[in-house]
């Protein structure tokens, strides 16, 4: 039969991250696209350890479980590592998620008509533009520069179209990994309060810094939630996730808010697939709450690991193939956003790439509009060898397509 899918549906079809995943799975590929640790800093042993454990000592692991998610993982999560942030949530207000996307996904299903007009950064993650796109939102770019948002741009956004929602990453903004200064994000807070925004903050890539000015970025640059420190009727949704800094296929995020939009997202969630696995909250809840794993010292080794390959990733961008290339080196985060050679267009340049076996994010996938001489970079992923070898290869694509032009 001839299938009739939504127009908005197609737009899951059109993007290069399909065919880049698609030949990752055939090993056919060195990835510096997409968003994925370091597989083997993983945690293996004791990951494995957990996993006997938990499914040994209680069949209640395989089991249906809360909604809201475990219980025991949910208090870890507010009673100590939110806490350190300067993260106070009440009772009621914190759902784990399948990873940080599914929180965006959820609170887009209810919170966005179609036709809403919704704030973003530009360039923002690719994620959540596409969950916007599937919910028919109007997704109005917000200029910014090193320090965050600009304010004057965000306020005469707002005036002009009243939207219902920001989505921002103060702290190592995908793709470009800009650190918000503590006086914009005061000042975004301020205009969306004012003005009955509601902000969704995303700090998934928060604690992979690299402390290049002193103390963690957490202490000098609180989250917009920690700043407001509202906990009924706040105007701030806090999303994170466990897959940047423990694992990926654990698939657990949070987020964290008013007890109001928390309860209306878990109603979502009981439609969409009522609960995250309990096996996977159990497993992660018993490794963080081991006394053989301290996950600041995990999240420190990861910083380590990722400051040397982003400076071996800075220096490979030195060679003559890069030349009238330009980036902002980030404190933290995954990713170099990289403005191109002046000629040469992202997309185009990917088809090259993905010929001679490399491939990175086109800058038009993080972009409202434009992007087209930009490219995302991700140097957390590849081991230095292979980093190495990509970025060779990224050269010589940069040289040949520079010479076709």
């Amino acid at each position: 039969m001839k299938y009739e899918f939504s127009a908005r549906a197609h737009t899951l079809l059109s993007s290069p991250q399909l065919s880049i995943r698609t030949q990752m799975r055939r090993g056919s590929l060195i990835s510096l696209a997409e968003e994925l640790p370091a597989e083997e800093l993983f945690p293996l042993s004791l990951l494995a350890e957990a996993a006997s454990t938990v499914i040994s000592a209680d069949a209640g692991a395989l089991q249906y479980g809360d909604p809201e998610g475990y219980a025991p993982l949910r208090d870890w999560l507010t009673g100590d590592w939110l806490t350190a942030k300067g993260v106070k949530v009440t009772e009621g207000g914190v759902l784990l998620t399948t990873g940080s996307q599914q929180a965006v996904d959820l609170l887009s299903r209810v919170y966005i008509d179609p036709g809403d007009r919704v704030l973003v950064e530009n360039p923002t993650s690719p994620g959540f533009l596409q969950a916007l796109r599937m919910q028919g939102a109007v997704i109005i770019p917000v200029q910014g520069d090193r320090e965050g948002l600009l304010p004057d741009h965000l306020r005469r956004q707002i005036q002009q179209h009243r939207p219902k929602m920001l989505f921002a990453t103060p702290s190592f903004t995908n793709p470009s990994g800009i650190l918000w200064s503590l006086q914009r994000r005061m000042e975004v807070l301020e205009l969306c309060a004012s003005y009955n925004v509601l902000i969704v903050e995303d700090d998934s890539y928060g604690d992979l810094h690299f402390q290049r000015h002193g103390e963690p970025p957490g202490k000098k640059y609180p989250s917009l939630y920690a700043l407001e420190n509202v906990s009924t009727g706040g105007h701030v949704l806090y999303i994170g996730s466990f897959s940047k800094t423990v694992a990926p296929a654990l698939r657990t995020g949070w987020a964290a808010g008013s007890r109001e939009l928390i309860g209306m997202m878990t109603a979502a969630k009981q439609m969409a697939d009522w609960q995250s696995s309990t096996l996977n909250q159990r497993l992660l809840h018993h490794l963080l709450d081991a006394s053989a794993f301290d996950l600041r010292e995990h999240i420190a080794l990861l910083n380590r690991e990722y400051n040397t390959r982003l400076k071996l990733m800075a220096e490979l961008l030195k060679r003559p193939a890069w030349k009238n290339s330009s980036y902002d080196m980030p404190d933290g985060g995954m990713f170099l956003w990289v403005s191109l050679p002046v000629g040469l267009d992202a997309l185009a340049l990917l088809k090259c790439a993905l010929g001679k076996g490399v491939a990175f994010l086109p800058g038009p996938l993080c972009s409202v509009d434009g992007g087209a001489n930009y490219i995302r970079l991700n140097f957390s992923h590849p081991g230095r060898d292979e980093l190495l070898l990509g970025m060779n290869l990224m050269s010589e694509a940069v040289t040949e397509f520079t010479a076709r032009s």
